[in-house]
């Protein structure tokens, strides 16, 4: 049961690296690890304990021989380990910065929605994580943590992202062209990092480096071992695996090399400003023309505040909800009341929606309903909604959604390499001492 949650986890879009966090069985304490409160790094003004380490270390440790991968010697798993925990520390630091902080009210309700995606309540899914050896404790302040840093990367990165008219029609038609008819690609990745202001010699040994990993690679090399070895991705843990993706979803500086390249084959390296990129074209799979479902909704937001309360916004919503019921029109009552000024001036419409636009939970409340019934209040973490649904239809892919689905896909893509970007420029402007010796 433990190993579905986690699966579960892991394909959810809220909990990007559970899996990294909490690994299959935490086995930590029956294994005897050692409190040890010796400094093994110092970031800015917060440091990592050496029992921190060794208690990430042995997570990973068992996931990996779990999955049956080779394991690198014990000072690169160390060292892996070590620097995804200073970038933790300094993702945190920014945001406590920022302001950015997590209400109990939020995280209560992301982890009752993890329970639910896992046909569990509250009290069963606690059950599950401790017979597996997690503690909840722990857990909550790992689902914390996640919320947190996904805000912090929200606020400085994903808000930034502009994508033009000119973008979208070039990948609509590169997507009509060289990608034929793959759909989907499973990928392996090894990143050669080379730092903000690199010098032309650090380029050139990075490349090197980068020309010899792809050498042993196609001489015959396990690739999942060479990433925990040798990558500074942020997927050299899990070997560096990306798992499958769309097409559409696929990193802008891969997408045209993958869709020449065969099952197995490894990439020359590929350039950007974070370094050197080896990519293994693992799986691919092509498509079958897929019709899509889509609804017609419009919503009413009540934000909850430091005026408003939790009461007070349900109380809200209760009203506005009588109200339509008694004939009140939807679209005067959401132009009057609704937080959400976007769909607001629109009289609360929402357009047509796939599955993926909005989010997981306002979407499950939206699945519910039948055309022209409407919600009960219910929360998200950016408030209290109702919502009605208007229609539904099964719709071929037209231009229009097209371009919507090509524009969030570059959306994403361009959030993904400034995200990297941002982590690496995070990285690289700290104040960071190391002082891992071999354990």
């Amino acid at each position: 049961m433990l190993i579905k949650i986690i699966d579960n986890l892991r394909s959810g879009s809220l909990i990007l690296s559970l899996f990294l966090l909490f690994g299959v069985i935490n086995q930590a304490q029956s294994a005897g690890v050692q409190d040890v409160n010796s400094i093994v790094a110092i970031v800015d003004d917060d440091i990592v304990a050496r029992s921190e380490l060794d208690n990430e270390v042995h997570k990973i440790i068992t996931q990996l021989r779990q999955k049956g991968t080779r394991l690198p010697p014990q000072e690169v798993i160390e060292k892996q380990v070590l620097e995804r925990l200073i970038l933790k520390k300094l993702q945190l630091a920014a945001a406590e910065r920022a302001g950015i902080n997590i209400s109990e009210d939020i995280l209560a309700q992301a982890i009752n929605n993890i329970a639910r995606k896992n046909n569990l309540n509250l009290s069963e899914f606690r059950r599950v994580l401790e017979s597996g050896g997690i503690s909840f404790k722990e857990f909550r302040q790992g689902i914390r943590e996640q919320i947190v840093t996904q805000r912090l990367k929200d606020q400085e990165v994903r808000r930034r992202i502009r994508v033009t008219d000119q973008e979208v029609n070039a990948f609509i038609a590169r997507q009509s062209t060289s990608v034929g008819r793959r759909t989907g690609y499973h990928l392996l990745h090894i990143l050669i990092a080379t730092p903000e202001g690199s010098s032309s010699e650090d380029l050139d040994a990075s490349r090197t480096k980068a020309e010899r990993v792809i050498t042993e690679l196609r001489r015959g090399d396990d690739f999942h071992a060479m990433a925990l070895a040798e990558s500074d991705g942020r997927q050299a843990l899990e070997g560096g695996d990306l798992g499958w993706r769309p097409t559409n979803q696929l990193p802008t500086i891969f997408v045209d090399r993958v869709a020449a390249m065969e099952r197995g084959e490894i990439s020359d390296p590929i350039h950007t400003p974070s370094g050197y990129h080896i990519v293994k074209l693992a799986d691919y799979k092509g498509g079958d023309k897929q019709i899509i479902t889509q609804t017609k909704a419009q919503h009413i937001l009540i934000n909850t505040n430091e005026i408003t309360s939790d009461n007070d916004a349900r109380t809200r919503l209760e009203q506005l909800e009588l109200r339509i019921e008694r004939g009140d029109s939807f679209s005067d009552l959401a132009r009057s009341h609704s937080d959400d000024k976007s769909s607001a001036i629109k009289g609360g419409d929402l357009g047509w929606v796939t599955q993926g636009d909005l989010l997981p939970y306002f979407e499950e409340q939206m699945k519910k309903l039948a055309p022209g019934e409407l919600s009960e209040p219910f929360r998200t973490e950016f408030g209290w909604h109702i919502v009605q649904v208007l229609e539904r239809r099964e719709h071929d892919s037209t231009q229009d959604v097209q371009k919507a689905e090509a524009k969030e896909a570059i959306s994403k893509r361009k959030t993904a390499e400034q995200s990297e970007l941002y982590l690496r420029k995070l990285r690289d402007e700290a104040y960071v001492d190391i002082r891992l010796n071999p354990s």
